[in-house]
């Protein structure tokens, strides 16, 4: 089989991904076919690192929207994604892959807190390693610490996985004409206020030039396809 073209990625789901046709919570099939090819990546020689948001459980922002402090509903939402990275934690270990869940808020009864040299050396023992609790910072957005982790750790990919094909001009959804692109430049993105990410995450991949890959994460074995370097989803790079 073709050598896989990335060492080490950042993949970065929604929690809107575990919970499948559920209205919220957390699927248990959607969760472990997710991390069934989580472990074939790290079989495969691929360092690991994982955001998941919290999307399935609560929203800051949404909370916030309802009349809740906004800081109160965005640490409500770091604690969301601390349950999504222990039931990830879980699904890994019981296919017998070694994990570590790493928060930004301090945790230590359920998980280590977030220090950048003890991840990467996770990440080099072939341990999977679950960034929780976002940044640990209200008013930032998973997204943001997708971004911020992934070039804190030296990733060669940032892969944002959704439930479409990629970018486009329009949620393609709701949308028969909207356009798809397959590579594009973050001032492009930006420019053109293109829902791919938030405009933090985005700048922060484009100054410290971070690549980024956006996929459909429901399509089996889509992520190891791209690992071995098939052109898959849409490809933002610093123009």
């Amino acid at each position: 089989m073709t050598e896989p073209v990335y060492k080490r990625i950042l993949l970065k789901l929604s929690g809107e991904a575990l919970m499948g046709d559920q209205g919220a919570g957390i699927a248990a099939e959607i969760l472990m076919r997710l991390a069934t090819e989580i472990d074939e990546l790290c079989r495969a020689g691929i360092e690991v690192g994982l955001v998941i948001g919290g999307g399935n459980i609560v929203r800051g922002a949404e909370k916030a929207s309802e009349g809740l402090d906004r800081v109160t509903g965005d640490h409500m939402g770091m604690l969301a994604t601390v349950i999504n990275a222990l039931a990830m934690q879980d699904a890994l270990e019981n296919l017998g892959r070694p994990v570590r869940v790493m928060s930004a808020l301090k945790i230590n009864q359920v998980c280590e807190d977030y220090i950048r040299r003890r991840a990467v050396r996770h990440l080099e023992k072939g341990r999977v390693v679950v960034f929780a609790a976002g940044t640990g910072n209200p008013f930032f957005t998973t997204d943001s610490a997708a971004s911020l982790r992934a070039i804190e750790i030296g990733a060669d990919l940032l892969i944002k996985a959704t439930k479409v094909d990629g970018v486009y001009s329009a949620d393609p959804l709701k949308d028969p004409e909207a356009r798809f692109y397959s590579r594009l430049t973050y001032d492009e993105a930006l420019n053109q206020r293109l829902n791919v990410m938030d405009t933090t995450a985005l700048v922060l991949c484009r100054d410290y030039k971070m690549p980024l890959r956006v996929m459909n994460v429901f399509r089996p074995g889509a992520v190891m396809r791209l690992i071995r370097g098939e052109d898959i989803g849409s490809l933002l790079v610093t123009g």
